[in-house]
């Protein structure tokens, strides 16, 4: 078990999908920046492709995501053409350069779509770039899946789904705005599996009503359907920035130690069923592509989170999609509304983001290895005060090397956070590190 020190877990902390974060971007940055990337894109550099669906049927209370209800046809069949257009005039931009790897739909929902406009999605984007080889992954809602679209997702070549679980208790799924059937998740595990199609399951943590005998139970029901990527996260109460959780009663949330412990038993119960920890958060079995990447110290981070993803860039499409560039952090616009008519007017649809300068880009390093590897090389970057993790027994550094003890992996986002050259001491907009 690791041991408890709440001091160290008090200020809240980015996840660090990215460094420097969302929190640093400015509208000073924008189409001009993103156009002068695409057009600068060589012939033989690897692409990944992000498309955002910001919609779901069911609105949940936990729910942090940039997400809006599918309840008017007119709505997503718009968002669906613009996304269309947005797709053709990137690949006009690139001009046939650029090898695309990876494509990955998240949201919101991409289920909370028309199958036949999924399909429509997919079949542009291998018209509009080198996409035929590409891995496709999709986010998906178990309440919103029926056995027509598995088997068509297999035929379309996804390779990877990963399903919103986050909890099998029903009292706790009636507290989030939730309610799914155990059921449901195994009759998707089980078309999935017979179309050759892998799973992952998003579980939480620290939900109100929670106790760690539910999270126990949603772990062992979990390792029996035996998805092979797991990740565990705990739940973020910020109602300030997200007006749906004000639906959710905060006396009712687990206490910063129960957090804790609940993470810990996560944590040596997979372990223990014989999944690989990925980072903090992230749990793979051997024979999945996460768990080699990270053994063979290949193991990145994106906005997606932890990644086996090794693109030269990552291209964002759809309202509030993220760009990445090795110099440049950029997103495009928002309000789905405003979104489309860029589309309409035939601009590229970023509005904010941030050039990353050499300092940052030591630093994003420095923070991504730690969190990946539990070791890090910091150069010329100045060396913050570590004493105190040091003191504890989770770290051990000097000059040219820091290394994370195994006691630190719930320290790790913490540890990284000494690096962020622009995290303020009263931070509120992050959520704790448990």
């Amino acid at each position: 078990m690791w041991t408890y020190h709440p001091d160290l877990l008090a200020r809240p902390v980015p996840r660090y999908t990215s460094y420097p974060t969302a929190a640093q971007f400015s509208d000073a940055v924008g189409e001009a920046e993103l156009m002068a990337r695409l057009e600068a894109i060589e012939a033989d550099t690897s692409l990944s492709l992000y498309v955002h669906i910001p919609y779901c049927h069911d609105i949940c209370w936990y729910c942090g995501c940039n997400t809006g209800a599918a309840n008017r046809v007119q709505r997503l069949s718009a968002y669906i053409e613009a996304l269309e257009r947005e797709m053709a005039m990137i690949a006009t931009r690139l001009a046939g350069r650029g090898r695309v790897r990876r494509i990955a739909f998240g949201g919101g929902s991409p289920n909370s779509l028309p199958l036949v406009d999924f399909v429509r999605l997919l079949q542009q984007l291998t018209r509009c770039f080198d996409a035929h080889d590409a891995q496709i992954s999709v986010e998906l809602d178990p309440r919103r899946l029926d056995s027509q679209w598995i088997t068509t997702m297999a035929a379309m070549g996804v390779h990877r789904v990963n399903l919103g679980v986050q909890t099998f208790n029903p009292a706790v799924q009636a507290r989030i705005g939730r309610i799914q059937p155990r059921e449901m998740v195994e009759r998707a595990v089980e078309g999935f599996a017979d179309a050759g199609v892998a799973t992952g399951f998003d579980l939480m943590y620290g939900l109100p009503g929670q106790t760690i005998d539910d999270l126990i139970a949603t772990l062992d029901a979990s390792i029996a359907l035996a998805p092979a990527r797991i990740a565990l996260f705990g739940y973020a109460h910020m109602p300030c920035l997200m007006p749906r959780q004000r639906r959710i009663d905060a006396d009712d949330l687990p206490d910063l130690k129960t957090r804790f412990a609940m993470a810990a038993q996560g944590h040596d119960r997979l372990v223990a069923a014989g999944y690989q920890p990925i980072g903090f958060d992230h749990f793979a079995l051997a024979g999945d592509g996460l768990a080699r990447a990270a053994r063979e110290g290949r193991l990145q981070r994106n906005f997606q989170g932890f990644t086996e993803d090794d693109a030269d860039a990552l291209i964002g499409m759809g309202a509030t999609a993220i760009s990445a560039f090795p110099d440049l952090l950029i997103q495009n616009e928002k309000r789905a509304g405003a979104w489309r008519e860029r589309v309409a007017a035939g601009r590229l649809t970023a509005t904010r983001g941030l050039i990353r300068d050499g300092e940052d880009r030591r630093r994003g390093r420095i923070i991504e290895a730690l969190l990946c590897r539990g070791e890090a090389h910091p150069g010329a970057t100045p060396m913050p005060d570590l004493s105190d993790f040091e003191a504890l027994g989770l770290v051990q550094y000097s000059e040219e090397r820091i290394l994370l003890t195994p006691a630190a992996r719930p320290y790790a986002r913490a540890i990284a956070a000494r690096f962020d050259a622009y995290l303020a001491v009263e931070e509120k907009r992050f959520s704790h590190a448990v």
